[in-house]
Protein backbone atom coordinates (compact mmCIF):
# COMPACT_ATOMS: atom_id res chain seq x y z
CA UNK A 1 0.00 0.00 0.00
CA UNK A 2 1.18 3.24 -1.08
CA UNK A 3 2.29 5.56 2.18
CA UNK A 4 0.86 9.23 2.70
CA UNK A 5 2.76 12.12 1.86
CA UNK A 6 3.69 13.69 5.35
CA UNK A 7 6.64 15.03 7.72
CA UNK A 8 7.59 11.09 8.00
CA UNK A 9 7.81 10.39 4.49
CA UNK A 10 9.22 13.74 3.05
CA UNK A 11 12.36 11.66 2.83
CA UNK A 12 11.04 9.50 0.29
CA UNK A 13 10.15 11.82 -2.50
CA UNK A 14 11.81 12.00 -6.04
CA UNK A 15 15.07 14.20 -6.01
CA UNK A 16 12.97 16.42 -9.20
CA UNK A 17 10.83 17.38 -6.46
CA UNK A 18 11.39 20.62 -4.46
CA UNK A 19 10.51 19.58 -0.54
CA UNK A 20 10.25 22.54 2.42
CA UNK A 21 14.07 23.20 3.02
CA UNK A 22 13.38 25.46 6.15
CA UNK A 23 12.89 24.27 10.21
CA UNK A 24 8.72 23.78 9.70
CA UNK A 25 8.83 23.76 13.29
CA UNK A 26 10.16 27.10 13.67
CA UNK A 27 7.56 28.51 11.31
CA UNK A 28 5.61 31.10 13.30
CA UNK A 29 1.59 31.62 12.99
CA UNK A 30 1.64 34.90 11.12
CA UNK A 31 -1.03 34.49 8.61
CA UNK A 32 -4.58 33.70 8.96
CA UNK A 33 -6.32 32.68 5.44
CA UNK A 34 -10.05 32.34 5.27
CA UNK A 35 -11.32 30.08 2.69
CA UNK A 36 -8.59 27.35 2.06
CA UNK A 37 -9.64 26.37 -1.24
CA UNK A 38 -7.58 25.48 -4.18
CA UNK A 39 -6.75 28.94 -5.37
CA UNK A 40 -5.45 30.49 -2.32
CA UNK A 41 -3.13 26.75 -2.14
CA UNK A 42 -1.80 27.50 -5.43
CA UNK A 43 -1.43 31.27 -5.16
CA UNK A 44 -0.79 33.28 -2.18
CA UNK A 45 0.59 29.59 -0.01
CA UNK A 46 3.45 29.37 -2.34
CA UNK A 47 4.32 33.11 -2.12
CA UNK A 48 4.47 32.57 1.29
CA UNK A 49 6.26 29.40 1.17
CA UNK A 50 8.73 31.44 -0.58
CA UNK A 51 9.26 33.73 2.72
CA UNK A 52 10.60 31.05 4.42
CA UNK A 53 13.01 29.28 1.60
CA UNK A 54 14.94 32.29 2.32
CA UNK A 55 14.95 32.70 6.22
CA UNK A 56 11.89 34.83 7.61
CA UNK A 57 9.91 32.45 9.68
CA UNK A 58 7.20 34.59 10.74
CA UNK A 59 4.78 33.56 7.86
CA UNK A 60 3.05 30.39 8.30
CA UNK A 61 -0.59 29.76 7.53
CA UNK A 62 -3.60 29.13 10.04
CA UNK A 63 -6.07 28.27 7.43
CA UNK A 64 -10.11 28.02 7.79
CA UNK A 65 -12.56 26.63 5.95
CA UNK A 66 -16.20 28.66 6.42
CA UNK A 67 -17.89 25.52 5.29
CA UNK A 68 -16.96 21.71 4.91
CA UNK A 69 -14.68 19.96 7.12
CA UNK A 70 -13.26 18.20 3.06
CA UNK A 71 -9.78 20.07 2.94
CA UNK A 72 -9.07 19.74 6.69
CA UNK A 73 -9.74 15.92 6.39
CA UNK A 74 -7.01 15.90 3.49
CA UNK A 75 -4.06 17.49 5.01
CA UNK A 76 -4.18 16.80 8.63
CA UNK A 77 -3.22 13.67 8.03
CA UNK A 78 -0.54 15.27 5.81
CA UNK A 79 0.86 17.85 8.28
CA UNK A 80 -0.74 19.93 5.94
CA UNK A 81 1.80 19.33 3.45
CA UNK A 82 0.33 19.17 -0.03
CA UNK A 83 2.08 19.40 -3.72
CA UNK A 84 1.72 21.78 -5.87
CA UNK A 85 1.73 20.86 -9.54
CA UNK A 86 2.42 23.54 -12.00
CA UNK A 87 1.49 22.22 -15.78
CA UNK A 88 1.84 23.61 -19.44
CA UNK A 89 0.98 21.28 -22.07
CA UNK A 90 2.84 18.18 -21.47
CA UNK A 91 5.35 20.25 -18.98
CA UNK A 92 4.83 19.25 -15.18
CA UNK A 93 6.83 20.61 -12.29
CA UNK A 94 5.99 19.25 -8.50
CA UNK A 95 6.89 20.70 -5.26
CA UNK A 96 5.46 20.16 -1.96
CA UNK A 97 4.24 24.01 -0.21
CA UNK A 98 4.92 23.61 3.68
CA UNK A 99 4.00 26.90 4.96
CA UNK A 100 0.13 25.92 5.82
CA UNK A 101 0.93 25.08 9.98
CA UNK A 102 -2.75 24.18 10.90
CA UNK A 103 -6.50 23.98 9.78
CA UNK A 104 -9.92 25.07 11.14
CA UNK A 105 -12.96 23.89 10.55
CA UNK A 106 -14.96 27.10 11.65
CA UNK A 107 -18.62 25.73 12.02
CA UNK A 108 -17.12 23.10 13.93
CA UNK A 109 -15.31 24.98 16.52
CA UNK A 110 -15.98 29.01 15.91
CA UNK A 111 -14.09 30.55 18.89
CA UNK A 112 -10.67 28.84 17.06
CA UNK A 113 -11.11 31.13 14.34
CA UNK A 114 -11.97 34.32 16.32
CA UNK A 115 -8.91 33.07 18.80
CA UNK A 116 -6.30 32.55 15.42
CA UNK A 117 -7.10 36.92 14.16
CA UNK A 118 -6.60 37.98 17.79
CA UNK A 119 -3.83 35.84 18.16
CA UNK A 120 -0.50 38.39 19.43
CA UNK A 121 1.75 36.89 16.52
CA UNK A 122 -1.02 37.16 13.19
CA UNK A 123 -0.33 40.14 11.24
CA UNK A 124 -2.10 39.80 7.71
CA UNK A 125 -5.93 37.91 7.59
CA UNK A 126 -5.96 36.73 3.77
CA UNK A 127 -9.24 35.86 2.15
CA UNK A 128 -10.64 34.00 -0.88
CA UNK A 129 -14.18 32.87 -0.64
CA UNK A 130 -15.63 33.98 -3.39
CA UNK A 131 -18.01 36.57 -4.22
CA UNK A 132 -21.34 35.94 -2.57
CA UNK A 133 -19.29 35.44 0.86
CA UNK A 134 -19.19 38.84 1.39
CA UNK A 135 -22.92 39.76 1.68
CA UNK A 136 -22.74 42.49 -0.64
CA UNK A 137 -24.89 43.83 -2.89
CA UNK A 138 -23.30 43.78 -6.40
CA UNK A 139 -24.94 46.96 -7.34
CA UNK A 140 -25.09 49.25 -4.16
CA UNK A 141 -21.55 48.03 -2.32
CA UNK A 142 -23.34 47.80 0.76
CA UNK A 143 -24.01 44.82 3.21
CA UNK A 144 -27.27 42.81 2.28
CA UNK A 145 -28.77 43.28 5.92
CA UNK A 146 -31.81 41.17 5.01
CA UNK A 147 -29.79 37.82 4.75
CA UNK A 148 -30.37 35.88 7.42
CA UNK A 149 -26.98 34.89 8.16
CA UNK A 150 -26.32 39.27 8.26
CA UNK A 151 -28.76 39.44 10.64
CA UNK A 152 -27.83 36.78 12.87
CA UNK A 153 -23.80 38.32 13.00
CA UNK A 154 -25.58 41.74 13.50
CA UNK A 155 -27.24 40.62 16.93
CA UNK A 156 -25.06 38.40 17.95
CA UNK A 157 -20.83 37.63 17.16
CA UNK A 158 -20.29 34.54 19.46
CA UNK A 159 -20.62 31.85 16.86
CA UNK A 160 -20.36 34.39 13.54
CA UNK A 161 -22.13 32.83 10.15
CA UNK A 162 -20.60 35.41 8.08
CA UNK A 163 -17.20 35.55 6.81
CA UNK A 164 -16.97 39.53 7.49
CA UNK A 165 -18.61 38.95 11.00
CA UNK A 166 -15.89 36.24 11.97
CA UNK A 167 -13.60 39.29 10.84
CA UNK A 168 -15.31 41.31 12.97
CA UNK A 169 -15.67 38.93 16.24
CA UNK A 170 -11.93 38.31 15.83
CA UNK A 171 -10.65 42.07 15.46
CA UNK A 172 -13.10 42.89 17.89
CA UNK A 173 -11.30 40.21 20.14
CA UNK A 174 -8.35 41.65 18.82
CA UNK A 175 -8.90 45.30 19.98
CA UNK A 176 -10.11 44.24 23.22
CA UNK A 177 -6.87 42.56 24.13
CA UNK A 178 -5.02 45.85 23.47
CA UNK A 179 -3.39 43.92 20.56
CA UNK A 180 -1.80 46.02 17.44
CA UNK A 181 -4.02 46.67 14.28
CA UNK A 182 -3.31 44.29 11.28
CA UNK A 183 -3.71 44.24 7.34
CA UNK A 184 -6.97 42.16 5.84
CA UNK A 185 -5.80 41.18 2.30
CA UNK A 186 -8.96 39.92 0.71
CA UNK A 187 -7.80 38.36 -2.49
CA UNK A 188 -11.12 37.61 -4.28
CA UNK A 189 -12.71 38.71 -7.65
CA UNK A 190 -14.73 42.15 -7.08
CA UNK A 191 -13.57 45.16 -7.72
CA UNK A 192 -12.09 47.35 -4.90
CA UNK A 193 -12.39 44.09 -2.68
CA UNK A 194 -10.41 45.47 -0.12
CA UNK A 195 -12.50 48.84 0.72
CA UNK A 196 -15.97 46.74 0.81
CA UNK A 197 -14.97 43.82 3.01
CA UNK A 198 -13.91 46.74 5.39
CA UNK A 199 -16.76 48.25 4.85
CA UNK A 200 -19.00 44.88 5.39
CA UNK A 201 -16.82 44.17 8.60
CA UNK A 202 -17.15 47.48 10.05
CA UNK A 203 -20.83 47.42 9.51
CA UNK A 204 -20.82 44.62 11.76
CA UNK A 205 -18.64 45.57 14.20
CA UNK A 206 -20.28 49.33 14.25
CA UNK A 207 -23.40 47.06 15.41
CA UNK A 208 -21.56 45.78 18.38
CA UNK A 209 -19.17 48.55 19.49
CA UNK A 210 -18.98 52.18 17.99
CA UNK A 211 -14.99 52.13 18.98
CA UNK A 212 -13.57 48.84 17.82
CA UNK A 213 -15.73 50.00 14.42
CA UNK A 214 -13.58 53.39 14.66
CA UNK A 215 -10.45 51.67 15.30
CA UNK A 216 -11.21 49.12 12.36
CA UNK A 217 -11.73 52.12 10.22
CA UNK A 218 -8.59 54.31 11.10
CA UNK A 219 -6.18 51.62 11.81
CA UNK A 220 -6.51 48.42 10.66
CA UNK A 221 -5.52 48.09 6.26
CA UNK A 222 -7.72 46.53 3.90
CA UNK A 223 -5.96 46.85 0.93
CA UNK A 224 -7.47 46.53 -2.10
CA UNK A 225 -5.79 44.03 -4.73
CA UNK A 226 -5.90 41.79 -8.15
CA UNK A 227 -4.70 37.92 -8.06
CA UNK A 228 -4.44 36.09 -11.10
CA UNK A 229 -3.88 32.39 -11.33
CA UNK A 230 -5.87 29.62 -12.81
CA UNK A 231 -6.81 26.98 -10.84
CA UNK A 232 -9.25 24.23 -11.87
CA UNK A 233 -10.59 21.67 -9.47
CA UNK A 234 -8.45 19.31 -8.28
CA UNK A 235 -9.90 15.73 -10.00
CA UNK A 236 -9.63 11.77 -8.58
CA UNK A 237 -7.13 11.82 -11.90
CA UNK A 238 -5.10 14.25 -10.80
CA UNK A 239 -4.43 12.69 -7.17
CA UNK A 240 -3.80 9.88 -8.96
CA UNK A 241 -0.92 11.34 -11.52
CA UNK A 242 0.42 13.15 -8.97
CA UNK A 243 0.79 9.86 -6.54
CA UNK A 244 2.35 7.90 -9.44
CA UNK A 245 4.66 11.23 -9.61
CA UNK A 246 5.42 11.44 -6.06
CA UNK A 247 5.31 7.69 -4.94
CA UNK A 248 3.27 8.82 -1.95
CA UNK A 249 -0.53 9.74 -1.86
CA UNK A 250 -1.45 13.03 -1.66
CA UNK A 251 -5.34 13.69 -1.37
CA UNK A 252 -4.72 17.84 -1.25
CA UNK A 253 -2.93 18.44 -4.37
CA UNK A 254 -3.59 21.33 -6.58
CA UNK A 255 -2.57 22.02 -10.05
CA UNK A 256 -2.44 25.17 -12.08
CA UNK A 257 -0.65 26.99 -14.61
CA UNK A 258 3.10 28.77 -14.99
CA UNK A 259 1.72 32.52 -14.83
CA UNK A 260 0.63 34.18 -11.22
CA UNK A 261 0.41 37.91 -10.73
CA UNK A 262 -0.40 39.48 -7.24
CA UNK A 263 -0.83 43.13 -6.77
CA UNK A 264 -1.74 45.02 -3.81
CA UNK A 265 -2.52 48.76 -2.72
CA UNK A 266 0.13 50.28 -0.74
CA UNK A 267 -1.76 50.05 2.56
CA UNK A 268 -0.45 47.91 5.30
CA UNK A 269 -1.11 48.27 8.88
CA UNK A 270 2.29 46.52 11.10
CA UNK A 271 4.88 44.64 9.87
CA UNK A 272 4.42 42.79 5.98
CA UNK A 273 6.66 40.47 4.29
CA UNK A 274 8.99 41.62 1.23
CA UNK A 275 6.30 41.12 -0.67
CA UNK A 276 8.44 42.81 -3.68
CA UNK A 277 10.59 39.93 -3.22
CA UNK A 278 8.48 37.33 -4.47
CA UNK A 279 6.85 39.13 -7.56
CA UNK A 280 4.33 40.77 -5.71
CA UNK A 281 3.56 44.00 -7.60
CA UNK A 282 2.78 47.04 -4.74
CA UNK A 283 1.19 49.91 -6.27
CA UNK A 284 -0.58 53.17 -5.05
CA UNK A 285 -3.31 52.86 -8.25
CA UNK A 286 -4.44 49.38 -7.85
CA UNK A 287 -7.95 50.57 -10.02
CA UNK A 288 -6.35 50.21 -13.38
CA UNK A 289 -4.82 46.45 -12.78
CA UNK A 290 -7.89 45.07 -11.30
CA UNK A 291 -9.86 46.80 -14.17
CA UNK A 292 -8.10 45.08 -16.51
CA UNK A 293 -7.98 41.61 -15.33
CA UNK A 294 -11.45 41.87 -14.19
CA UNK A 295 -12.53 42.66 -17.39
CA UNK A 296 -10.54 41.06 -19.83
CA UNK A 297 -9.51 38.08 -18.28
CA UNK A 298 -12.55 37.59 -15.87
CA UNK A 299 -15.11 38.81 -18.56
CA UNK A 300 -13.63 36.38 -21.12
CA UNK A 301 -14.05 33.41 -18.68
CA UNK A 302 -17.54 33.93 -18.44
CA UNK A 303 -18.32 34.28 -21.40
CA UNK A 304 -16.67 31.07 -22.81
CA UNK A 305 -18.42 29.40 -19.43
CA UNK A 306 -21.55 30.29 -20.48
CA UNK A 307 -21.49 30.38 -24.80
CA UNK A 308 -19.25 27.16 -24.50
CA UNK A 309 -21.43 25.41 -22.07
CA UNK A 310 -24.21 26.02 -23.87
CA UNK A 311 -22.85 24.67 -27.10
CA UNK A 312 -21.37 21.87 -25.22
CA UNK A 313 -17.94 22.46 -24.43
CA UNK A 314 -16.33 21.74 -21.03
CA UNK A 315 -12.86 23.36 -20.90
CA UNK A 316 -11.73 26.88 -21.83
CA UNK A 317 -8.54 25.32 -24.03
CA UNK A 318 -11.87 23.04 -26.62
CA UNK A 319 -13.33 26.84 -26.39
CA UNK A 320 -10.87 29.18 -27.83
CA UNK A 321 -9.69 25.79 -29.94
CA UNK A 322 -12.90 26.48 -31.74
CA UNK A 323 -12.43 29.73 -34.95
CA UNK A 324 -15.28 31.32 -34.29
CA UNK A 325 -15.12 31.04 -29.67
CA UNK A 326 -11.38 32.47 -30.50
CA UNK A 327 -12.81 35.69 -32.74
CA UNK A 328 -15.53 36.06 -30.64
CA UNK A 329 -13.14 36.33 -27.48
CA UNK A 330 -10.94 39.10 -29.53
CA UNK A 331 -13.79 41.02 -30.32
CA UNK A 332 -15.08 41.03 -26.88
CA UNK A 333 -11.64 42.03 -25.76
CA UNK A 334 -11.61 45.09 -28.40
CA UNK A 335 -15.13 46.29 -26.24
CA UNK A 336 -14.05 45.90 -23.22
CA UNK A 337 -10.67 47.57 -23.89
CA UNK A 338 -12.00 50.44 -24.72
CA UNK A 339 -13.38 50.93 -21.45
CA UNK A 340 -10.26 50.53 -19.99
CA UNK A 341 -7.28 52.85 -18.98
CA UNK A 342 -4.21 50.66 -18.36
CA UNK A 343 -1.16 51.31 -15.86
CA UNK A 344 1.84 52.37 -16.92
CA UNK A 345 3.23 49.08 -16.67
CA UNK A 346 0.79 47.23 -18.86
CA UNK A 347 0.69 46.44 -22.23
CA UNK A 348 -2.37 45.42 -23.33
CA UNK A 349 -2.05 43.98 -26.71
CA UNK A 350 1.08 41.65 -24.59
CA UNK A 351 -1.59 40.72 -21.80
CA UNK A 352 -4.28 39.78 -24.50
CA UNK A 353 -1.43 37.64 -26.37
CA UNK A 354 -0.74 36.09 -22.92
CA UNK A 355 -4.62 35.71 -21.80
CA UNK A 356 -5.20 33.83 -24.96
CA UNK A 357 -1.85 31.79 -24.59
CA UNK A 358 -2.95 30.78 -21.24
CA UNK A 359 -6.46 29.69 -22.78
CA UNK A 360 -4.63 27.46 -25.33
CA UNK A 361 -3.21 25.53 -22.17
CA UNK A 362 -4.63 22.47 -23.34
CA UNK A 363 -2.74 20.83 -19.66
CA UNK A 364 -5.33 23.21 -17.39
CA UNK A 365 -8.26 21.52 -18.58
CA UNK A 366 -10.05 24.55 -16.98
CA UNK A 367 -13.98 23.43 -16.46
CA UNK A 368 -16.36 25.91 -18.31
CA UNK A 369 -18.82 24.76 -15.47
CA UNK A 370 -16.39 25.63 -12.96
CA UNK A 371 -16.63 29.23 -13.92
CA UNK A 372 -19.74 29.35 -14.58
CA UNK A 373 -20.59 28.88 -11.08
CA UNK A 374 -22.37 32.03 -9.38
CA UNK A 375 -22.72 34.26 -12.67
CA UNK A 376 -25.23 36.63 -10.78
CA UNK A 377 -22.15 37.55 -8.51
CA UNK A 378 -19.42 37.98 -11.15
CA UNK A 379 -21.13 39.50 -14.12
CA UNK A 380 -21.61 42.58 -12.76
CA UNK A 381 -17.85 43.63 -12.44
CA UNK A 382 -16.76 41.21 -15.68
CA UNK A 383 -19.42 42.32 -17.97
CA UNK A 384 -21.84 44.83 -16.93
CA UNK A 385 -20.21 47.49 -16.29
CA UNK A 386 -18.15 47.70 -19.60
CA UNK A 387 -21.75 47.55 -21.12
CA UNK A 388 -22.51 50.27 -19.48
CA UNK A 389 -19.32 52.33 -19.93
CA UNK A 390 -19.71 52.10 -23.57
CA UNK A 391 -23.26 52.81 -23.66
CA UNK A 392 -22.11 56.43 -21.69
CA UNK A 393 -19.54 56.70 -24.34
CA UNK A 394 -21.73 56.64 -27.18
CA UNK A 395 -21.02 53.01 -28.47
CA UNK A 396 -22.51 50.04 -28.76
CA UNK A 397 -21.58 46.64 -26.26
CA UNK A 398 -23.05 44.01 -29.00
CA UNK A 399 -20.34 41.59 -27.99
CA UNK A 400 -20.66 41.88 -24.61
CA UNK A 401 -24.76 42.01 -24.52
CA UNK A 402 -24.15 38.62 -26.39
CA UNK A 403 -22.12 37.05 -23.43
CA UNK A 404 -24.84 38.70 -21.20
CA UNK A 405 -27.42 36.98 -23.27
CA UNK A 406 -25.38 33.96 -22.69
CA UNK A 407 -26.02 34.08 -19.14
CA UNK A 408 -29.85 34.65 -19.50
CA UNK A 409 -29.89 31.40 -21.73
CA UNK A 410 -27.85 29.15 -19.09
CA UNK A 411 -30.70 30.34 -16.42
CA UNK A 412 -33.20 27.60 -18.31
CA UNK A 413 -30.32 24.98 -17.02
CA UNK A 414 -30.83 23.24 -20.49
CA UNK A 415 -27.82 23.18 -22.98
CA UNK A 416 -27.70 23.27 -26.88
CA UNK A 417 -28.31 19.67 -27.05
CA UNK A 418 -30.87 19.13 -24.75
CA UNK A 419 -28.86 18.37 -21.27
CA UNK A 420 -29.66 19.95 -18.58
CA UNK A 421 -27.98 20.54 -15.62
CA UNK A 422 -28.54 22.38 -12.24
CA UNK A 423 -27.53 26.39 -12.38
CA UNK A 424 -25.19 26.88 -9.93
CA UNK A 425 -25.87 30.16 -7.78
CA UNK A 426 -27.31 32.15 -5.19
CA UNK A 427 -30.27 33.66 -7.72
CA UNK A 428 -30.93 30.63 -9.57
CA UNK A 429 -34.46 30.12 -7.82
CA UNK A 430 -35.07 33.44 -8.57
CA UNK A 431 -33.59 33.63 -12.48
CA UNK A 432 -35.64 30.28 -13.14
CA UNK A 433 -39.10 32.13 -11.83
CA UNK A 434 -38.32 34.98 -14.23
CA UNK A 435 -37.52 33.05 -17.32
CA UNK A 436 -40.35 30.83 -16.98
CA UNK A 437 -42.26 33.31 -16.28
CA UNK A 438 -41.59 35.09 -19.37
CA UNK A 439 -43.28 34.10 -22.68
CA UNK A 440 -40.54 35.04 -25.51
CA UNK A 441 -37.05 35.82 -25.44
CA UNK A 442 -37.93 39.62 -25.44
CA UNK A 443 -39.60 39.44 -21.82
CA UNK A 444 -37.12 37.17 -20.59
CA UNK A 445 -34.73 39.83 -21.40
CA UNK A 446 -36.56 42.20 -19.49
CA UNK A 447 -37.31 40.59 -16.41
CA UNK A 448 -33.77 39.37 -15.79
CA UNK A 449 -32.66 42.91 -16.61
CA UNK A 450 -35.23 43.70 -13.90
CA UNK A 451 -32.47 41.99 -11.19
CA UNK A 452 -31.29 45.47 -9.31
CA UNK A 453 -28.47 43.24 -7.72
CA UNK A 454 -26.61 42.33 -11.34
CA UNK A 455 -27.88 45.64 -13.77
CA UNK A 456 -28.03 48.70 -12.87
CA UNK A 457 -30.89 51.14 -13.46
CA UNK A 458 -28.22 52.88 -16.19
CA UNK A 459 -28.70 49.29 -18.36
CA UNK A 460 -32.35 48.41 -16.85
CA UNK A 461 -33.94 51.55 -18.39
CA UNK A 462 -31.78 51.80 -21.62
CA UNK A 463 -34.02 50.48 -24.71
CA UNK A 464 -31.45 50.22 -27.22
CA UNK A 465 -29.17 48.02 -24.93
CA UNK A 466 -32.34 45.82 -24.16
CA UNK A 467 -33.00 45.45 -27.83
CA UNK A 468 -29.51 44.18 -28.28
CA UNK A 469 -29.58 41.34 -24.94
CA UNK A 470 -33.19 40.48 -26.40
CA UNK A 471 -32.28 39.78 -29.76
CA UNK A 472 -28.77 37.82 -29.39
CA UNK A 473 -31.33 36.20 -26.36
CA UNK A 474 -33.86 34.84 -29.66
CA UNK A 475 -30.64 33.99 -31.36
CA UNK A 476 -29.65 31.59 -28.88
CA UNK A 477 -32.77 30.17 -28.59
CA UNK A 478 -33.37 29.63 -32.03
CA UNK A 479 -30.27 28.83 -33.32
CA UNK A 480 -27.95 27.71 -30.41
CA UNK A 481 -24.38 29.12 -29.31
CA UNK A 482 -22.48 28.37 -32.20
CA UNK A 483 -24.77 29.26 -35.13
CA UNK A 484 -25.65 32.63 -32.53
CA UNK A 485 -21.35 33.64 -32.66
CA UNK A 486 -21.08 32.68 -36.41
CA UNK A 487 -23.94 35.04 -37.50
CA UNK A 488 -22.63 37.44 -35.14
CA UNK A 489 -19.08 37.24 -36.71
CA UNK A 490 -20.11 37.44 -39.86
CA UNK A 491 -22.62 40.80 -39.06
CA UNK A 492 -19.35 42.09 -37.66
CA UNK A 493 -17.44 40.86 -40.87
CA UNK A 494 -19.61 42.88 -42.77
CA UNK A 495 -20.29 46.19 -41.16
CA UNK A 496 -16.53 46.42 -41.11
CA UNK A 497 -16.24 46.00 -44.74
CA UNK A 498 -18.60 48.54 -44.93
CA UNK A 499 -16.73 50.89 -42.68
CA UNK A 500 -13.95 50.14 -45.01
CA UNK A 501 -15.81 51.08 -48.59
CA UNK A 502 -17.59 54.09 -46.69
Amino acid sequence: MTERLSAATLPMLPTDVQAPAYDRRALKPGVVHIGLGAFHRAHQAPIFESFAERGDLRWGITGASLRSAAVRDALLPQDCLYSLVVQSDADREISVVGALRDVIVAPEDPRRLIEAIACDETRIVTVTVTEKAYKIDAASGLLLEDDPDVRSDLADLSSPATMPGYLAAGLSLRKGRGLPPITIISCDNIADNGSKLQSGVTHIARKHNARVAEWLERDCAFPNTMVDRIVPATTGADIELTTSRLGLVDLATVRTEPFSQWVIQDRFAGPRPDFESAGVQITTDLAPWEQAKLRLLNGAHSAMAYLGGLAGFNTVHEFVEQPWGRAFIRLLWDELESTLTAPRELDLAEYRRTLMRRFDNSALRHQLRQIAIDGSQKIPQRLVAGAADLLDHGDQPDAIALAIAAWMRWQSGRDDLGHRFDVDDPLASTTERLVTGAASPPDQARALLSLGSVFPARLRDESTFHELVARHLQDLRDHGAKATVERFLSRQTVAAEGKRCG
